[in-house]
Order: C-alpha cells, then structure tokens, then sequence
C-alpha cells in the first residue's frame, strides 16, 4: 500500500476519533448525574444548585385562557308569539333546580304598544327613566316546574310586527336569570328583516373599481397613441419599367435607439399611478386609525361586516357575536346617574372570542357618547368581570351592562360590537 494512502487513512481515523469524543464528552455529566439518582446518591453539582421550573422557549406563545363555558341557568325563559289578530304571547318560565326560586318576570313593551290583557298577577307599569312601558309579575317558581304567562297588547295601525322581550330577575329585579324574546305578526304578515347600513371600504369598493377602470383606459388611450405617431418605415423600391419592380441597392442600415414614449405621456401616467397609490395608502391608514382609536364611531372604518341596527328584543348580527338589548333603565334623579341595559350575547364564531367594555357605548340625544361603567358592571354582575377572559365558541350570555351619564337625559341609543374592526349593532331604546 502506498505510503500516502495510509497516513490519510491514519488521518481520517485520527479524526473521527476526536469527533466521537467531543460529541460525547457533553453528555457525561448528564449520565453522571443519572447514575447518580438511580444509585440514591446526589451528585455534587444536583447537591449545590437550586431546583428550578424549565422556561418555556421563547419562540413558544403562551397560550390564551379561554373562559370555562357558563353554567346553564336554572331558571330559563321562553317567549312564543300567539296566531291572533290581536298581538299576543305565551311566556314559559322554567325552573330546573331542586329549590324553589322568587323571580320578577318582566315583558318589555314598544312604544305606543300597552297590554289589554294580563294573566293573574301581572300588572303594567312604567320604569323609572323610560318612556316605554312593560309588564311585570312577581312569581315564585317551584321546584322543577314550569310556570305560564300570557299578554295580549294593542294592536298597531298597519298591523306591523310587534317584538316584545321577556327576563326574568332575581329579586332584586336587576340581576337577569334568563332572556327571551319573540315577534309577532299579524296573519298572513311577514317579519321585517334588521336594517343592514354598509359601511367602511365595503361602501367605497365600486368607487375604486372606476378609479382602476379609468387609469387602464388612460393607459391604454396613451400606448395606442404613441403607437401611432412612430414614423413608418418605407420600403426603398425602384422601379426600371412596367410590371417590373427591382430593389435597390443593399445599403448598411444606420444603428437606431429604441424608441422610449415621449415624456409628455410619462409624466402624466407617473404623475396619477403615484397620486392614486399614495391616496390608496393615506386612506386605508386613516381608516385603520379611525378603527382603532376608540373615541371614533364604532361604524365608521370599519373593515368586517356591515353595521345593523334595530331595536329592543331584536336579535342583530355582526361580525363575530350576536347582540341582543332586552331592557333599558336608568336610575331616577340629575347628576351621575347609572344605566342598566340587559343584554344578551352570542358568540357564533368558530373560536373563543374576546370582547372589550370601551368598545360597548351609549349615546344621548346631543350625540354625546359614554363607554361602559367596568367596575358597575362588574358590581352589577355580583364581582364577575365579563370582559376578562374570551368568551367560547357558542356561547350566550345575558347579563346587565352599565353606563354612567350625567344630567337627566337618558340613552338613545347604544353601540355594541365584538372587536374594533367590526361594524357592530345600533340598537334605538326608549
């Protein structure tokens, strides 16, 4: 064997040896320590350092707490319309517990609506705050048992649909059980659909399309144009008698540039590409900022969905949750006073879904607006903080939500919707 064929052979044995080693050699104290536990010894270096709780890699997102699925309620509600010419509806309280349960059963009425009739026990009246009216009973619900109430109202002028929502509240009257609602319609009728109002890019999008459509066309008017105004390139023929036709002469055709599109149709082409781009730009940023801000109109810039509005019991949806407004009262008196809205929530996306409580707003009457009072409605929600944990997917909540306003004037309106780029709900309340 050639003397060079075996120092590389050497070489390379040489060096997987050392290779083997170092990758070894980082492993020994581990299995040292090892064989250490297994003996019941501790080694030297467990014995001086401090048991610690291994870190998460950082690369690895902590995961977000989902909040536990609420408890079914034991006390339920349900509302049916009646199939009479007069409006009417049948109320099913259920209790499902083992205990009996005092409840108030409140049917909110819409405006100009009153009851002509009443089961036993109810009477109607007139919140403190409100133009509207509703009917109330107080019940005591036995164990596992259901309880039936009924109302018959006034009818409209047109026969429209009539909505009228039912709660039922612990005794105090603030804290909801449970929430229904129902429509009815006169024989025959139909139910109105919740008006839907386009809004944010959604309502600008066939105004950018003409935008685009008119700068092809300009583009195309300029390509064609400087097409046209290329000299021609004549062909050089000589002609030595009829019929007949000879070439002339090959002669070295001179070099020539390319010809490039006269500036005055690259000025004007740049010129609008860039003020189109830069106007593209400067209003897709303001709308995110408009979204963003939280001092901006939930239904302006928004860029999911289209903003519904209805009223009270109506079921409206938008991006991610389902609101509905039962009930609107606010606490008598001038200065700071509360507002309580019952509102029941949905969540109808496929995933767990975080909602925010400066994002829930009532407007007065001069168009000022206020946010939800948190820490009342943590109060009014027995200390539970609703906003704190996502909500999971398919899951409905009724609760109180309050805002706090100055002077006598009561809420016109209110604002809801699940995340700053949704649209959201207007719901009118007397």
């Amino acid at each position: 064997m050639p003397a060079s064929t075996r120092h590389h052979r050497a070489l390379a044995a040489i060096v997987h040896c050392v290779g083997f080693l170092t990758a070894a050699v980082p492993a020994l104290p581990a299995l040292t320590t090892a064989d250490a536990a297994a003996a019941g010894r501790p080694h030297p270096a467990a014995a001086t350092a401090e048991p610690t709780m291994p870190s998460a890699p950082p690369a690895v997102p902590t995961p977000t707490r989902v909040a536990s699925p609420v408890p079914k309620p034991k006390v339920s509600v349900m509302v049916a319309p009646a199939s009479t010419p007069q409006p009417g509806y049948r109320i099913e309280v259920r209790n499902a517990g083992n205990a009996p349960v005092d409840t108030t059963v409140r049917q909110e009425l819409p405006q100009g609506v009153s009851a002509t009739a009443i089961s036993d026990g109810g009477r109607q009246v007139r919140p403190g705050g409100s133009t509207a009216t509703e009917v109330t009973w107080r019940v005591k619900l036995p164990p596992r048992s259901t309880t039936t109430l009924d109302t018959t109202l006034t009818s409209t002028a047109a026969q429209q649909p009539v909505t009228a929502p039912a709660c039922a509240f612990a005794v105090d009257g603030r804290q909801p059980y449970d929430c229904a609602t129902a429509t009815w319609t006169a024989p025959g009728a139909t139910a109105a659909a919740p008006s839907t109002q386009t809004s944010g890019w959604r309502g600008q999008v066939p105004a950018l399309l003409a935008g685009a459509a008119v700068l092809l066309a300009l583009a195309v008017v300029g390509f064609v144009t400087w097409r046209r105004r290329r000299p021609p390139v004549a062909a050089a023929l000589a002609s030595d008698g009829p019929g007949r036709i000879y070439p002339r002469p090959a002669a070295p055709r001179p070099t020539t540039r390319r010809r490039t599109p006269p500036v005055w149709l690259i000025v004007p082409v740049a010129a609008t590409v860039l003020a189109a781009t830069l106007g593209t730009a400067a209003w897709t940023a303001t709308r995110r900022v408009a979204a963003i801000d939280t001092d901006s109109q939930p239904t302006n810039g928004a860029w999911k969905g289209s903003g519904v509005s209805g009223g009270l019991g109506v079921p409206l949806r938008e991006d991610a949750f389902e609101f509905t407004v039962y009930r609107m009262t606010c606490d008598p008196g001038q200065g700071a006073r509360q507002c309580q809205a019952t509102v029941g929530v949905r969540n109808l996306a496929p995933e767990h879904h975080s909602w925010h409580g400066k994002l829930q707003r009532a407007y007065l009457a001069n168009g000022n607006w206020v946010t939800t009072d948190e820490q009342a409605t943590r109060r009014a929600n027995q200390g539970r903080d609703v906003f704190a944990e996502p909500m999971a997917a398919g899951s409905r909540l009724v609760l109180p939500l309050v805002f706090t306003v100055n002077g006598d004037e009561a809420p016109q309106r209110l604002e809801l919707r699940s995340g700053v780029f949704s649209a959201g709900v207007r719901v009118d309340v007397p």
